[in-house]
Parts: C-alpha cells; structure tokens; sequence
C-alpha cells in the first residue's frame, strides 16, 4: 500500500471507547484522525443502537476541521457487520476495523458474541484493532477465535495501551540491556468510585467484574515483564460487600437492585508464579472517593527496582540500580499511549513496520485474560470458605 492511499476504516460500536468521555483519555477515532489525516475515510460505523450512533457521528460531520468532516462523510451506519458487508461497494471495503463494541459481543464464536469471526469472513484480509478484554466468555471460545485469526491471516492487535508508555518501553530497555531477570512483579490499583454509577459496572454478570474488566491493564502489565503464568498457581482473598470492612459510603447508585451474589469484591489480594521462577502479586481496591485513582506498579530483579506511578494520567518512573541508595525519577508529561498504539498498528498495516511491533496479540491477550479469570475464580473460592 502506497503511504498517501486513502485508509478505508469500519468503527465498531459508537460508545465510548471510540468517541470519548469525560471520565477518561479513551477515544479511539480522535487518534485516527490525527494520525491518518487526509488519508482517513470512515466508511461505516457499527451498532445496534441507531440513536447512539446517529449522536456520535453528528459531531463528526459538523466539526470545525475541514479534514474529520472529509473523513466522515462517507461514513454509513449499520446495525450488523452483515449489513456492511452487503451496502459497502468495493472501493468502501475497510483495511482496518475498529473492534470497540462490549466485550460480549466478541471473542466468542457463539453468533451474535463473534465480532471477529464475523469480520474476517465477511472482509478477508481486513486488519482487526480489538479493545480489551478480549471477551466476557468462555475462555476456550477465545483460542477458538484465535485459531481462526491466524488462519485468516489477518493483522490482529488488541488494545493493552500501557505497554506503549515510553516508562514501559524505558523499563523493558534497562532490563535487556542489563541482562536482568525479574524475580516480581507487584501491581497495585486503588479505584475511586464515587463517580461509577453505571449499575451494569457493580454487576460482575455484566461487566466480568473489576479483576476482568478494570485491572485487565495491571494483569497484563504483569505479564509483559513476568512472562506467563503458571495458572493454578493463582491464590486470591476478597474483601466481599457484605463484610464490615466492604461498606462503602460514597455510592452514588442503588446496589440493592443487583443480586447479591452478583455484588463486586471490594478488595482483591492475588499472588501467583510465573512459569520462569518469578512471583506476581495484584491489589485492586475499591476505595477511594472523588476522581483520582493511585495506581502504581513495580518490577525486581537483581539490583534493580522499578515503580511506575500514575501510568494512566502523568506517568512517574522510579529506579534503584546497582550503588546506588537513591531513586532516579523520571516524569513522562507528554505522552499518549493509545497514539502510539494505533501508530503502530496502522504503520504495520501499511507495512512500515514488521507485525512484531504491534505488542500485545491476540493470544497474548487470552493469555492475560485467562489470568483475569484465574484470580476472579480464587477469590470466589477464598470467599465461599470463609462465610
């Protein structure tokens, strides 16, 4: 593909992962229009709410910049991939597809759950960039899916946008460089809740519950610098909402109308070995009351100690090395992982750059939600001993 051709783009789902909120830095079409430009044509967004989706393309088509209303000019609304897939005419047929529906209606194979299997049947040799979680399944369904990606051959990459924070990328380089073992790794993510009113988010039915679906990034994390993990290994005690110390205060919703059994954890402890020696270890919390989360994540090995703070808002990178009693700091105040993850996926879609680039694949990202899952699972069994 010649750099200045046109990119033909499918959006899936018109929510807020691929338009934005208020609550967070997610906003996928916003990082394609920045990094496309001219080149950018959406030929269709996908949801099966025509309202929301209507409201979430008017924007585009009355934006001050000439180029984001030339990009979505063209762009049609349907219901289903199939609808696309019938409409589009062969000059509109996408080369990539954004994958931001919820995670049910992906990674599965079970029809209407398989986003992905729809896409590549109906646009062979379309590049997917599908959010995270992979799914809110089976876990078995998703290596299905997986196989049929990699028989598709299709460029797949899923988005875990903390791996390309330059403190990530700063820690990967140290470790190589230095030839370094990690011996842990200790993730810790404190939620503020006050402002969480969707009911759905507290219904673990729903959402997969705040292992699965909200530390899904500090998993992963984990993962990347510990490598894969040795799944019955995973322990996990849970502060439940009906102990003394799981009474929250700020709650701005009414929790009564989800069944009990279906409540989140407020707190959950997980430790687990990696398959290379090393030992894992993940806090998530929710506690904290206004808007501020405290999220912090740590690496050893021998000599070294790494503390990445705030990776989600101004990244702060502390080290220890070698003869050294101090920590150095570096501060990151200028830097947009999800820009850089979809950089790099387009650029690998155009052939700029080799498919190694893209750093968290599809199976990569079964793997981290098998972890998600495993310690869901050990705190549901911890709680059920102690009641």
């Amino acid at each position: 593909m010649a750099m200045a051709s046109m990119l033909n783009v499918l959006v899936i789902g018109a929510g807020e992962i691929n338009f934005g909120s208020v609550e967070g830095p997610w906003n996928h079409t916003l990082r394609l229009e920045r990094i496309l430009g001219p080149r950018l044509r959406v030929v269709g967004l996908i949801d099966v709410d025509e309202a929301r989706a209507t409201a979430a393309l008017a924007p585009k088509l009355e934006a001050e910049s000439q180029a984001t209303r030339a990009a979505w000019s063209a762009c049609r609304l349907f219901a289903a991939v199939a609808d696309a897939a019938l409409a589009l005419s062969p000059e509109q047929i996408p080369q990539i597809a954004v994958v931001g529906a919820p995670p049910f209606a992906r990674g599965s194979d079970v029809p209407g759950r398989d986003l992905e299997l729809q896409l590549v049947s109906a646009f062979p040799g379309c590049a997917l960039f599908v959010e995270k979680p992979v799914s809110s399944g089976p876990e078995d369904a998703c290596w299905r899916v997986a196989k049929v990606l990699e028989g598709s051959r299709a460029i797949v990459g899923v988005g875990y946008m903390l791996r390309y924070l330059k403190a990530v990328q700063m820690m990967k380089k140290i470790i190589t460089e230095n030839s370094l073992v990690v011996m842990g790794t200790n993730a810790r993510y404190v939620m503020a809740y006050e402002y969480a009113r969707k009911p759905a988010w507290w219904d673990k039915t729903r959402s997969g519950g705040p292992i699965v679906e909200q530390a899904t990034h500090f998993c992963d994390l984990s993962r990347y610098f510990g490598g894969d993990v040795v799944l019955p290994s995973v322990v996990a005690h849970v502060v439940q909402h009906s102990e003394s110390p799981g009474q929250l205060s700020a709650k701005r919703f009414d929790e009564d109308a989800i069944p009990e059994e279906n409540r989140l954890p407020r707190l959950t402890s997980a430790t687990w070995k990696y398959t290379g020696g090393a030992v894992g270890s993940l806090t998530h919390v929710i506690a904290l009351h206004g808007t501020t989360y405290d999220t912090e994540f740590e690496v050893y090995a021998d000599g070294y100690h790494f503390k990445l703070v705030d990776p989600y808002s101004t990244p702060k990178l502390y080290i220890r090395r070698p003869g050294t009693a101090g920590l150095e700091t570096h501060i990151f105040t200028d830097d947009d992982p999800f820009h850089t993850e979809l950089a790099t996926f387009i650029d690998v879609v155009d052939g700029r750059r080799p498919s190694g680039d893209i750093l968290s694949s599809y199976v990569d990202a079964i793997r981290t939600y098998e972890l998600t899952w495993a310690i869901r699972r050990a705190g549901e069994r911890s709680a059920v001993g102690y009641t």
